[in-house]
């Protein structure tokens, strides 16, 4: 199809630069993605049918060629952060467009190579593999024949895309968070010392006492994800450091059992004493006694930017490589601000 000139075929990029938006929510627009509101699909339609655009022949060619299959590799299906993933790759994929293809490897690498022959043999368009925790993994290979994105961790070769949570940007919103609350004498308590989620979140929270000009109280104290462990340390840290007015945890978990320790030394919180989580882990969360602040990753919303890019990934879009860090949030309840 020639343009209005006669003289060259309109492409994509001819309809995204008239209608003022990018190629790929021109892709996005034209092929009815729900990510793209209303009024851009309608403006950018009508430019594509005013410019007499239409797919070319390899375009249409591949088009022709896809199964509408998406594959879902996870490596922990029962573990409590893979669920919102999968959900939110579920909603981008929307009810009925996309068939899903859901594979549990339970952290068995000779399996993973099983599941991806199978799904490689159902010829699925395009690949989400999912980890169990955000420390890099092993690639697939860079001679998977269709789109692969790593969420939550990342791979191990930069040549790959992937999306993991922000840890280190919410160590820093932990500690901002408890500034703001006036709070000077903080400590910290996380679990295995081994995870690059621990790390970075001590090293973001690290790095905004030091904008204060402030340190943590005693050492980082490090060992088990779980509730006995926050109380073990809790009590060890409040009987060395009374003046301690805020505890800044590693997760929710460890958080509850940081204000079972608190409850049982007389400390009130947050009165006293201000404690905040993370992971927003809601039925441990909001059935504190206060109800705990926490740090939400999000993960739903990092299931559903997988699951577009390798819409984009199929729609010959260049995602890029490398690990992007998605943002966090804070979640505030009565752990750190008095409810009134």
């Amino acid at each position: 199809m020639s343009d209005t000139n006669g003289s060259r075929a309109v492409t994509l990029g001819d309809v995204a630069a008239r209608a003022g938006v990018s190629i790929s929510t021109a892709s996005k627009a034209l092929n009815d993605r729900g990510d793209v509101s209303a009024k851009t699909r309608a403006k950018v339609q009508a430019i594509a049918e005013e410019l007499s655009f239409t797919p070319n022949a390899m375009a249409r060619g591949l088009l022709a060629g896809r199964t509408g299959t998406v594959g879902l590799l996870t490596s922990d299906l029962e573990g409590r952060f893979m669920i919102p993933i999968l959900m939110g790759a579920e909603d981008a994929f929307g009810a009925g467009r996309i068939n899903v293809f859901l594979c549990d490897a339970r952290g068995d690498a000779i399996r993973e190579q099983h599941h991806l022959r199978e799904l490689l043999s159902r010829r699925v368009d395009g690949i989400i593999v999912v980890g169990r925790q955000t420390d890099p993994r092993p690639s697939l290979g860079q001679d998977i024949p269709v789109p692969v994105v790593y969420a939550y961790a990342p791979s191990d070769d930069p040549g790959d895309l992937s999306l993991t949570p922000d840890n280190y940007a919410g160590g820093r919103l932990a500690i901002e968070h408890l500034l703001s609350c006036g709070r000077r004498r903080i400590a910290h308590i996380s679990g295995d010392p081994a995870y690059a989620a621990a790390q970075d979140r001590l090293a973001g929270a690290c790095a905004a006492l030091g904008e204060a000009g402030l340190e943590l109280v005693g050492e980082p104290m490090f060992s088990e994800w779980t509730e006995h462990w926050g109380r073990d340390a809790a009590a060890m840290l409040l009987q060395q450091y009374p003046d301690i007015d805020a505890i800044f945890c590693g997760s929710d978990q460890i958080a509850r059992g940081v204000l079972d320790s608190a409850r049982d030394l007389g400390r009130s919180v947050p009165d006293d004493l201000a404690v905040i989580g993370y992971d927003n882990w809601e039925v441990l969360a909001t059935n504190a006694r206060p109800e705990l602040t926490s740090i939400d990753a999000n993960l739903q919303q990092l299931g559903r930017q997988a699951a577009l890019r390798v819409f984009d990934a199929i729609d010959g879009i260049d995602v890029g490589e490398g690990a992007h860090h998605l943002p966090v949030r804070l979640v505030i309840r009565g752990s750190t601000i008095p409810r009134r």
